[in-house]
């Protein structure tokens, strides 16, 4: 009797655990709708942001949790940094690479390397150096090198889902390309894409069904993540150069439903993804317990916030305005060059720290996300404060700012890159777009004059795109597939189009 009463209560407590999940889920969903029904409310006004409702929402919601468990919990769920890197961010990272404009990011690509690669290590070294300069006077615990490096580390790169919430690629086009390129940019790349394209193009998944073709696509792209991350490689850069070789490749080989399906399944994806991250950040930054641990000291957590704030402000400001320097010497055209205007507007866009510093954070200073030791909570409090006002502040302003030193950005957009939907954002003009980037124009323009050195030297990368394009006509699509692709699936819309095209009496 005794064994079968342990059991059953044994049973009860999961029964009550699991109900008590179940509530908790319910709930978040709840706020999830909610989210997604006031940002769209908001939509035309020009402060607020989808990231900057969710997370006030959460706060909010955090209180409310607060004050009902007698000031024991904040939140729904607890944070996790697994949950956020191998869940929540490869959806949003993929999707971006999957509808960026290639031709803009790639036309900047060497300026993105100098900001990502460059400009990253120049900040985490302000901040590092800083940090020891300030955090070594005063009395929040004992760090060595390595932590010191790591606060570099977490406060220097530029937060890239931030970034997609506000700038916009159709907008403001280059100073999209730049600040969030400048985010993902760090050491590897993935060809899980080319696989992927290989497969579909070959067996013609679609012959005998879309869902096996939309499956293959979205197993193959988070794959490409894992196995960068099993390989202690950049899952965030592998997944976002998977998105881009699986829109210039894959995304042609499928039939017409499954171009439009994953289209919008990836951008589905992305969207909750990002919704659910900011609630979950404005949740759990009211997290009792390491509050509880720097009680005794908010004169303290208010100084290290702010010196951290500062020191991300300068940090960023050493590599912006001196690397946009250097890029402008090797460009010729006015055009091309990064004025003082959109220089301040890369620096203030890039200011912000989200999600991932919160979880890279986490990771280094706490355990399963507890600490009890006062330093490291400290820290992490002090990470909540610059991320809620640097995404709040920042970030409301952001628009603003573009709006009063790019009254032309529109226009911008319009001339400095053509809406192509070769790439899945839509479906009418080709994947270079139109104008001078042209197969036909880089030729002109590179190899009229016979001095493939001078024109390599003097216009690097408008010189490689055009032989990057030889090289992919020849050899790529051919076997990959591409633009230009079709299928043949019988009954599809492509046949009935082609179909009516062809004999148009009938």
């Amino acid at each position: 009797m005794e064994v079968v009463s342990s059991i059953t209560t044994k049973l009860q407590g999961l029964s009550t655990s699991d109900h008590a999940s179940v509530v908790s889920m319910n709930l978040f969903v709840a706020l999830l709708c909610a989210c997604i029904v006031i940002g769209h409310l908001l939509e035309e006004n020009r402060w607020m942001n989808e990231s900057i409702t969710a997370l006030l929402i959460g706060v909010c919601t955090g209180v409310v949790i607060l004050l009902v468990s007698g000031g024991k919990s904040s939140h729904l769920l607890v944070f996790s940094e697994d949950l956020f890197f191998i869940y929540l961010l490869p959806p949003i990272i993929f999707n971006a690479g999957f509808q960026v404009k290639k031709k803009q990011f790639f036309r900047n690509f060497i300026t993105i390397m100098l900001f990502g690669a460059i400009g990253t290590l120049i900040s985490c070294c302000v901040i590092s150096l800083g940090a020891i300069q300030f955090f070594g006077r005063m009395d929040i615990g004992e760090f060595d090198v390595g932590d010191y490096i790591a606060i570099g580390a977490i406060f220097a790169a530029t937060d890239s889902v931030c970034t997609l919430q506000i700038l916009n690629q159709d907008q403001t086009p280059l100073l999209y390309s730049l600040v969030f390129g400048e985010g993902v940019v760090n050491d590897a790349t993935s060809v899980t894409g080319l696989v992927s394209a290989y497969i579909i193009k070959t067996l013609y998944f679609g012959r005998h069904s879309t869902d096996r073709e939309v499956s293959l696509m979205i197993l193959m792209a988070y794959l490409s993540y894992m196995l960068a991350e099993l390989f202690y490689l950049s899952g965030i850069l592998t997944v976002f150069f998977c998105g881009i070789v699986m829109s210039h490749y894959t995304w042609h080989n499928v039939t017409e439903s499954s171009r439009v399906t994953t289209k919008h399944a990836f951008a589905t994806l992305s969207f909750v993804s990002e919704i659910f991250i900011f609630l979950y950040v404005g949740m759990d930054a009211l997290d009792i317990e390491k509050w509880s641990a720097v009680s005794d000291s908010p004169g303290t957590i208010v100084t290290v916030s702010s010196v951290l704030l500062a020191l991300v402000l300068l940090g960023r400001a050493a590599f912006v305005f001196p690397l946009s320097f250097l890029s402008n010497l090797s460009k010729k055209s006015p055009n091309d060059k990064i004025d003082i205007k959109q220089q301040i507007v890369i620096w203030w866009a890039g200011l912000m720290r989200g999600a991932v510093s919160m979880a890279l954070a986490y990771n280094k200073f706490t355990s399963g996300g507890h600490t009890h030791l006062r330093g490291n909570a400290i820290l992490i409090t002090s990470t909540i404060i610059v991320v809620l006002f640097s995404t709040v502040v920042f970030g409301l302003m952001t628009q603003p700012l573009i709006r009063f030193l790019l009254p032309d950005g529109k226009s911008q957009s319009s001339t400095a890159v053509s809406s192509h939907a070769g790439s899945p954002k839509s479906i009418t003009v080709p994947l270079l777009g139109e104008g001078q980037d042209s197969l036909e124009d880089l030729a002109q323009q590179h190899l009229n004059g016979g001095n493939r050195l001078r024109a390599l030297l003097t216009t690097p990368t408008h010189t490689v795109h055009y032989y990057w394009r030889k090289f992919d006509n020849a050899f790529m699509r051919p076997v990959f597939g591409g633009r230009g692709f079709v299928p043949f699936v019988p009954g599809s819309p492509t046949e009935r189009t082609s179909a009516s095209i062809t004999t148009p009496f009938q």
